[in-house]
Parts: structure tokens; C-alpha cells; sequence
């Protein structure tokens, strides 16, 4: 038998159909041609090629009815590939593991800087060169026990900034892996369903990444009490605290060397112009071997990025570190590089010589940036 049409009609009366009334149908065959005839060419086997045609030419009305009121599934795809296109991009991009990788590196580096108080006023004129003298005008006037404080404070906002600032990236390198776990196990019906879920998630981790990328530098420093005294101060002036960071003091690590007796030593400050700064170097000898040989220890102030320390043992091992000498503003300071260096043995004489007297180290200067 060939495929046929019902034409529905009601009954007498256009009631509708309620307990123990039918539909009264006449059944009309369709012609042997057109899209029933390309269903009818195998009996028994549904052709889902010719399904699709024949439900585009029939128009979205049919489509609706068989698919059960659900979007047709090319339009279903076609939302499933830009949503995922739109995680992808993301991913790649803000959240990609090389930026991740490189904030890491940032935070790292930002552990290892030292945190000064830099005082400004609030309003400058542009061109106006009279703030570069109010730093030394400005601590004639602000009281010393308050700016203690300040500096405390300071200390205090440093080490919750780079807590903060870690908590943040391994939110953001969790939020990478749920995004990932999404894109990797959901089908498409599983990806379109939960669409609400991770548009949510995509959200808050653009808005985390926004707030990590502004805490990456220090700001103001937050002022709950005047640091000027009021007493003798005619006019009081306006100023505003900021945070500033300074890169951290690095040891040339090619560029220091070892000798019998004495060590050549150089440093540097990375991404930062040459300036002129003071130092502090600390020296001790690893393992002494005798109750006189302690006395190569010590800390000792350099002005310039090298030095030789003199009048060390031979074939003896120390450990060196250095960092910028304290001032008035620094706030916070955790890290100093350190480098081990090992003098070479003495050219003189056997294991049967008699060993050298220790002296006390010496320390040389050598020239500056």
C-alpha cells in the first residue's frame, strides 16, 4: 500500500473530541510523485537524506510538528559551534596558559622586589618642577612617630597584595581547567543545556582577571590619619602615599669570580636604568674548621655595583648575598640573592703545609655604574 494523507476534519458541530467522540477522517492516496514518491522508494528502510529534503522543502510548519516544537538541529549545531568558538577564544587568549605561566613569573618577581612609601602631593601642575624638592620639605613636617606607623601599614597592604595577587591566579588557573572540562566531556546537547553555567563562569573569570591585572601594581597607600602635625604649620599642605616598587638586586653571576684569597663580585638591578645606590653585602664562611676562622663573617657597606672582598681563605667556601642598604622610606623587604663561591686551593705547598693564619677579610671597592 502507498503512502497516503489524512485529511482531519471534525465532527458535526466543530466540537472537539472529548470522551467517546472520534474524528471523522476520509483517506485520500497521494500521487506517485514528488517528495512522496522519493519516500516510497524503499520500503521498509527510513532515508534520512531525503527526510531532510523533503522537510526544507515543506517548510519550518512541518519541521515544527515532527521535530516536536525543538529548533531544527543544523541551527542547533550552528549555536553549539559559536558558544564553544566563544570559550575557545578565551582560553586562548585572556586565559591562555602562556599568559598564565608569565603572571607566575610576575608574582615571583614581585616577592622578591623591595616596597618604598613614595610621598606626592595630590594636585601638580604639568611642567611644574617644584614637587621634586617636597619629599625633603615634606618630612620636615610630617610627625615621625605617625609615618612609622604609615610604613607598618604599608607592610602590612604589600604582603596582603601579593597574597591576594596568588590566590587570584590559581583562581583563574582553576577556572581554565573547569572551562577546558567543558569544552573536552560535554556533547553538544550537554554544552547548549549547561550554556547558562559556563556563560556565568566565562564572566566571572574576565572580571578576576581584570582585578589581578590592576592589583599587578602597587597603588595608593590607603591614609586613615594626617601624617603632618598642625602645630606651626601655617598652611597644611596636600599630599598623597603611593606604593612604588624597586626591582630586585641580582648577583652577575659570570661576572663573579673566585680567586686563591679573594672574590670579585658583581650585581645588578634587572628592567631598571643605572643608578646609583647603596648596598648592603653580607659574606660567611661556610663550615669553619677552627674557633678563629669565624671571623670571616660580616656585613659591609658598598656605593657602587661591585666589589672584591680580600683576605679569605683558600679553597674554603662562602656564601655572599646582597641588597640595598635600609632608608628612611622602605616599607617592606623580604629577599636578598645570595651566590656560594669557593676560592681555589693554594698554589704553594702540600697537605703536609702548615695551614695560613686566617685574616680578617678585606674589602676592596672597585669602580661603579
Amino acid at each position: 500500500m502507498g503512502v497516503a494523507r489524512e485529511t482531519i476534519q471534525p465532527s458535526p458541530g466543530g466540537a472537539h473530541p472529548g470522551p467517546g467522540m472520534q474524528w471523522a477522517g476520509a483517506v485520500e492516496p497521494l500521487p506517485r510523485e514528488g517528495p512522496a514518491a522519493m519516500l516510497s522508494q524503499s520500503p521498509g528502510v527510513t532515508n534520512i537524506g531525503t527526510l531532510d529534503v523533503y522537510l526544507n522543502k515543506a517548510g519550518p510548519g512541518l519541521q515544527a510538528v515532527l521535530y516536536g516544537g525543538e529548533e531544527p538541529e543544523n541551527e542547533a549545531w550552528g549555536r553549539y559551534v559559536e558558544r564553544k568558538n566563544m570559550v575557545l577564544e578565551f582560553l586562548t587568549s585572556d586565559l591562555s596558559l602562556h599568559l598564565l605561566k608569565r603572571h607566575r613569573k610576575r608574582i615571583e618577581l614581585l616577592r622578591k622586589c623591595s616596597y618604598y612609601i613614595e610621598i606626592l602631593p595630590k594636585h601638580l601642575a604639568l611642567g611644574d618642577q617644584n614637587h621634586l624638592m617636597l619629599p625633603t620639605t615634606m618630612f620636615q613636617l610630617i610627625d615621625p612617630w605617625r609615618f612609622q606607623r604609615m610604613k607598618k601599614v604599608g607592610a602590612v597592604q604589600t604582603r596582603i597584595q601579593l597574597l591576594l595577587l596568588s590566590e587570584l591566579l590559581e583562581q583563574l588557573e582553576r577556572g581554565r581547567d573547569e572551562l577546558l572540562h567543558f569544552l573536552e566531556t560535554y556533547d553538544m546537547a550537554a554544552f547548549l543545556s549547561g550554556w547558562e553555567v559556563i556563560r556565568q563562569r566565562l564572566s566571572e573569570l574576565s572580571e578576576q582577571m581584570d582585578g589581578f591585572l590592576a592589583m599587578l601594581v602597587p597603588g595608593k597607600l590607603h591614609v586613615k590619619h594626617r601624617l603632618v602635625s598642625e602645630v606651626g604649620v601655617t598652611k597644611i599642605p596636600h599630599i598623597k602615599l603611593v606604593l612604588v616598587t624597586k626591582m630586585p638586586v641580582v648577583f652577575d653571576r659570570k661576572a663573579s669570580v673566585a680567586h686563591e684569597d679573594w672574590v670579585s663580585l658583581k650585581w645588578f638591578v634587572s628592567s631598571q636604568q643605572p643608578l646609583l645606590e647603596q648596598y648592603e653585602l653580607h659574606f660567611k664562611l661556610l663550615e669553619p674548621r677552627a674557633p678563629q676562622e669565624k671571623v670571616h663573617c660580616g656585613v659591609m657597606a658598598v656605593a657602587s655595583d661591585s666589589c672584591e672582598v680580600r683576605n679569605l681563605l683558600a679553597g674554603r667556601s662562602y656564601r655572599f648575598s646582597v641588597k640595598r642598604a635600609e632608608t628612611y622610606t622602605l616599607v617592606y623587604e623580604q629577599w636578598r640573592d645570595s651566590i656560594t663561591l669557593k676560592t681555589e686551593p693554594c698554589g704553594e705547598g702540600g697537605e703536609g703545609a702548615p695551614a695560613p693564619q686566617p685574616r680578617l677579610p678585606h674589602l676592596g671597592h672597585t669602580q661603579g655604574m
